[in-house]
């Protein structure tokens, strides 16, 4: 079913909505994807806080025109569709994660702000860690000095404790 002219600018200003605050458009193939995949790569998507949309070409080549993806318009071709993320990595996960368990999903590209992708930029792109994770991981650096200044601090009357109950305990057997 076709849109009409009012219904294609609607969808153009959503999706320039959500390229305005994205930080990754991901592009895959979707060809004999069946229903009740789809359905799992999308509440997959859902959970990742991922917009995924099949979308037509054309409208999306509108959406993107004085953009940072721009450039993404040179790959849009055949059915495609499409991850948008205000996470750059969480996009590409969504996608190659689902691409390893269905066949039927292809990667094509993606881009990041400026940045073209291709197939393989995507998946090492996915093997990332995410914004979330590096910052715990940052955390745990962070804070492992101050653990163990805490615990140097803790062993000086903790030795010392040990030291009086030993005498004590020596004193008594005597």
């Amino acid at each position: 079913m076709s849109l009409n002219r009012q219904e294609k600018a609607v969808v153009i200003e959503e999706v320039t909505a959500e390229v305005a605050k994205a930080q990754s458009v991901i592009i895959a193939e979707y060809r004999g994807l069946d229903v009740a995949s789809a359905t799992v790569l999308r509440k997959t998507a859902r959970e990742s806080g991922v917009y995924l949309r099949v979308l037509k070409n054309t409208l999306v080549r509108r959406a993107v025109v004085g953009t940072p993806f721009e450039e993404l318009s040179a790959q849009l071709t055949g059915p495609l569709i499409y991850a948008i993320s205000t996470d750059p990595v969480s996009a590409a996960k969504v996608l190659a994660g689902f691409a390893k368990t269905n066949d039927k999903l292809v990667l094509k590209g993606g881009a990041l702000p400026n940045n073209v992708l291709s197939q393989d930029g995507v998946k090492a792109l996915a093997t990332m860690p995410s914004r979330d994770e590096l910052i715990s991981k940052l955390m745990g650096t962070m804070q492992a000095p101050v653990t163990q200044f805490v615990r140097t601090l803790n062993e000086v009357p903790t030795k010392f404790v040990r030291g009086l109950a030993a005498v004590r305990d020596q004193k008594e057997t005597a």
